[in-house]
């Protein structure tokens, strides 16, 4: 599947084949979580959320009301923008990397509205008295190159001094008001195509704890860093139906969030979920699991049953990923048009239910 993905550019500007700063100080060994395992727990995070007032503008044509990836503001009959934002904490130690991986998953989520990126700006956080400018160009760097190879462009920012380093983007982009492709359009009967392996939040876990190899860690970011430009455009072009990019909640808190908004529940065949090569074994002795991992698995235990699951692959659907792939529900005729696995189906069922086997 690697070789279908749309690469992004790494450091032209640097014309090297990596963009490591000359510092002493490894950027994860000042982070506290990694990448979009750093978010806030779903289970705490979603009724925070849903008790705030809900926005009533007639012209939003997707808000927070269904946790949906991005939102979408109507601008015209033929034009809508889409909004979004993420940030995270380093998930390599490679600046120019760590900015690659941070662009490509913040433009994901236009990506998974059927959008297409036109603007970025750079959220930045940074401790320059102990890191310096240098890595932070590169990151900067790194992440102009990606948000370019999309075809948009970085027009600003913001940055704040803060001990633990992160790094994001705000993304606007363009879509027609009739051709958004929102979290809520599944039916029972669609198939779903996941366009990118799983796997990442246990390599660079595992590499953080020093148990992952140059190889895999360079696996995982050749992933992370690959852009959902043509796996979107193929899926709006197969009429897809629902979608959503898979990220920190993993696969199953993602699926759940698009099952539920449907009005479906969903089957889950583990065995067809594709995994980054050499992730197998981290997960088969648990060396890659993260705290948001966990996390992701105790909030699945509310929606989710596993039947005769091995258990590297029950923690592989609930992996805290960072910059995944789409999750596509489309016509079962059509899947063969998305790049991607099919890994599962929509189902008659209570809405958001999932059933791995």
């Amino acid at each position: 599947m690697g070789s279908r993905l749309r690469r992004a550019g790494r450091c032209t500007t640097r014309g090297s084949i990596g963009c490591v700063s000359a510092t002493a100080v490894r950027l994860t060994s000042l982070s506290h979580g990694a990448g979009c395992g750093c978010k806030l727990p779903a289970a705490a995070l979603l009724p925070i959320v849903r008790d705030l007032p809900a926005a009533t503008a007639p012209e939003l044509l997707v808000g927070s009301a269904t946790a949906d990836d991005a939102a979408v503001w109507r601008i015209s009959g033929e034009l809508a923008i889409v909004q979004t934002v993420d940030f995270f904490t380093p998930v390599v130690d490679d600046p120019c990397d760590f900015g690659r991986i941070a662009a490509a998953n913040a433009l994901s989520d236009v990506y998974a509205m059927g959008g297409r990126p036109l603007t970025a700006m750079n959220l930045v956080a940074w401790p320059l008295d102990r890191l310096g400018p240098e890595p932070l160009a590169d990151v900067l760097r790194g992440g102009l190159d990606v948000v370019r190879s999309a075809g948009a462009e970085v027009v600003g920012g913001h940055s704040i001094d803060d001990p633990e380093p992160k790094f994001g983007l705000a993304v606007t982009g363009a879509v027609h008001p009739d051709r958004i492709v929102t979290n809520a359009g599944g039916r029972a009967g669609d198939v779903l195509v996941l366009t990118k392996p799983l796997g990442g939040g246990a390599a660079v876990t595992a590499r953080k704890r020093g148990e992952a190899g140059d190889a895999l860690l360079a696996a995982a970011v050749e992933v992370m860093a690959a852009l959902n430009a043509e796996a979107s455009a193929a899926a709006v072009a197969a009429g897809a139906l629902a979608m959503t990019d898979v990220t920190g909640f993993g696969l199953l808190g993602h699926l759940h969030s698009l099952a539920r908004e449907s009005g479906v529940a969903a089957e889950v065949d583990a065995a067809a979920v594709p995994a980054i090569d050499g992730v197998e074994a981290l997960l088969a002795v648990d060396r890659g699991v993260s705290g948001g991992s966990r996390s992701n698995r105790e909030y699945a235990a509310g929606f989710a049953t596993f039947s005769g699951v091995e258990p590297w692959r029950e923690r592989l659907v609930c992996d805290a990923t960072t910059s995944g792939g789409l999750l596509v529900a489309i016509d079962p005729a059509r899947a063969a048009e998305i790049p991607g696995a099919v890994i599962g189906r929509l189902v008659g069922g209570d809405p958001g239910t999932i059933a791995v086997s």
